[in-house]
């Protein structure tokens, strides 16, 4: 099992913890500009299952 030789500094265990959580922000502001996208019908760049709205399936 491995273990850390040394404890390591808050500085760099905060740091870690912004780069994550900066990470998550910017993953959301993407998915939340991507969703308006399709929704708006500006969509480019990506494929996107479209529902049939017929409803007759034989």
């Amino acid at each position: 099992m491995a273990v850390p030789k040394k404890k390591t500094s808050k500085g760099k265990r905060n740091q870690r913890h912004a780069t994550w959580k900066g990470k998550a922000a910017v993953a959301a502001r993407k998915a939340l500009s991507i969703g308006k996208a399709v929704l708006s019908g500006r969509a480019q760049g990506f494929v996107y299952p479209v529902a049939d709205e017929d409803g007759d399936e034989a």
